[in-house]
């Protein structure tokens, strides 16, 4: 099932784009360095990836919203201190 067609997952558009953001960044991350782990991400890091992003133009408060959304709304997931990207199923 496609997560926006759920009503009680919907998320509003520009926190999808902010998901993007960070999924990217993730993967990026996860190309670079990780070599088997799990790519994570601190939620002090995706904030400041997020305000840095040149797709998205967000105040702090709404990049910390994003998150609390993303994480509320399972497509992201909390481990300890860090955040990582629920993975779809196939």
């Amino acid at each position: 099932m496609d997560r926006t067609d759920d009503p009680y997952l919907s998320i509003a558009d520009w926190i999808l784009d902010a998901y993007t953001v960070l999924s990217a960044s993730l993967s990026e991350a996860e190309t670079d360095e990780s070599h088997g782990k799990i790519p994570a991400i601190s939620r002090d890091q995706a904030v400041d990836v997020l305000l840095t992003a040149d797709e998205l133009a967000l105040e702090p408060d709404n990049a910390d919203h994003a998150l609390t959304r993303l994480v509320d709304r399972g497509y992201l997931y909390a481990v300890d201190d860090e955040l990582r990207v629920t993975t779809p199923p196939e």
